[in-house]
This record gives structure tokens, sequence and C-alpha cells, in this order.
């Protein structure tokens, strides 16, 4: 049985996304599957049409560019899923420790935001199969010399996102003070100011969030502290996750996914493993 993570009530998580989400619709060029007749369908909005929760703050994987138009990888690449298998999105905008309530409570049919698959959430909702690997990493002013380590980040002042698997590690370094922001943006821009010593994040998004703002003080140190696979949030028990993880295995058969992926990231892909 699955235990749900604690987001409040349903009312509330209802009222949550009706106050807060602001919906882009991206038509998807109609194509038929691949693999032959889908049965993929939206629930929350009209059949032929997925709900998507993402928050545009994490590049290069989902951001508005400078025409305000949503872009990134993650964005190319549920486009494409919805497009083979007949259907459009419409991508809602809520903050990322708000993503999972969103699923729990079936008020959006799916959640892509370089979202770490972990224990701790698969207990509450489904994921597709992975599609990226990363790892955590940690960012420090350049001219910083006494960071070279998770370990010397004994007694410093660590910045962090809200909701974040950056976060929960974070919280388990002894003597530390953790500065929570709800943009990982923000937190980038406070250690280069100086008010931190420190950011753990994914190290795709603060790589591409360091380029995208220019703050050509900060380093990410070479050593990643964790491996980590990103997984598209389902609502439990969705009937989604068939179609989309078969919809990816197709993508990763035919090269589709590898011209995405060069695309934002210039290089090939790593070897996924299918579960995490």
């Amino acid at each position: 049985m699955r235990r749900g993570v604690p987001w409040g009530t349903v009312a509330w998580q209802r009222w949550l996304l009706a106050a807060m989400v602001g919906f882009t619709a991206v038509a998807c060029t109609r194509s038929p599957l691949s693999l032959g007749p889908s049965q993929a369908r939206g629930y929350v909005k009209d059949p032929e049409t997925l709900v998507v929760t993402t928050e545009p703050d994490f590049p290069p994987f989902v951001y508005l560019n400078s025409e305000g138009k949503l872009v990134g990888f993650d964005v190319e690449l549920i486009q494409e899923i919805a497009r083979r298998l007949d259907l459009r999105v419409d991508f809602a905008y809520i903050p990322f420790d708000g993503l999972f309530a969103t699923l729990e409570a079936e008020t959006a049919d799916a959640a892509i935001n370089s979202i770490t698959i972990t224990a701790q959430r698969d207990e509450a909702i489904d994921f597709s199969r992975p599609y990226f690997k990363s790892g955590l990493a940690i960012a420090v002013r350049a001219d910083d010399t006494r960071i070279n380590s998770l370990q010397d980040l004994r007694g410093k002042k660590i910045a962090v996102k809200l909701g974040t698997t950056g976060a929960d590690l974070a919280s388990r370094v002894p003597n530390t003070q953790l500065v929570t922001f709800d943009s990982a943006e923000k937190a980038l821009l406070d250690l280069d100011k100086g008010n931190v010593d420190a950011v753990i994040k994914d190290e795709p998004t603060a790589r591409g969030m360091i380029e995208r703002v220019g703050l050509k003080n900060i380093r990410l140190l070479p050593d990643l502290l964790t491996e980590e696979y990103y997984g598209i949030g389902l609502p439990p028990g969705s009937p989604n996750k068939l179609f989309i993880d078969q919809t990816l295995e197709a993508m990763f058969a035919d090269g589709s996914y590898e011209r995405i992926y060069r695309k934002w990231f210039r290089r090939s892909p790593p070897a996924l493993p299918d579960q995490p």
C-alpha cells in the first residue's frame, strides 16, 4: 500500500492548484504511435490533453526564455512523448514542492521538472522509467579554497531549494545552518553575494543557471555527491505509465532521444537503467 506524503487535505490540494497554476497550452502535431494503437488519455482536463505540472525555473530542463516561451530538455521530451501518443500538452506552472500534491490529488496527469526518483517519493506517486542520469553537486565561490568536499561543509551556511534532494542531503551535514529558498537561482545569487558558503543542487540545473545568469564567481566542485535518475511523475496507478515507458523506449531506440539530449547538453547521453 502506498503511503502518502503529508501535503494536507485533498480540498487544500485542489485549491492550491487552482490558485497557483497558470496554463500554457502547447499544441502538438498529431501522428500515430509507432507501437500501435494508443489508449493513453488525459483525465484532468479532457481525454486528448495531458495536464503537466512544472516549475519553469530549472534550466536547461524547463524555463522561460527571453521571449517568455517555455523551453528546455524536459519540455521537448514531454511534447514528443505526447505527440507520439496523439495527445496535446497543457503545462501548469506550480512551485516544485507542490508538484507531488497535484499528482496525489489527481489534479495533474503528469509532472516533469528534473524530478529525482527516490524511494520516499515512489511511495506516494508513480514514476516513468528513468529518462536522465544526474547527481548532486556543491557550488562555491570561485575564490573559496576551504570547501572541496561534503565534509568541508561542516559548520558552514548552505543554501538549498525547498523540497529538493539537495535540501535533504544538506540537512544531514552536522553543524550547518540551512538557508532555504523558493528558487535555486536565488540561492546561487546569495552565494555570489557571499551571504552563504555553498549551494547543493543537481549538477545539470546548477550549471544551467550559472551560465544563464552569468555568475562568473561561482564554480562547481568536480566530484558529484550522488548518482540520481530523473523520472516523469504520475498519479498513483496511472494507466499512462505503460504508454509513456513504451514511448521512451521507442525514442531511445530510434535516436530521437539522443537528438534532443545533444541539442541541450552538447554530448551523447549515458546509458540508462530500466529502474533507478
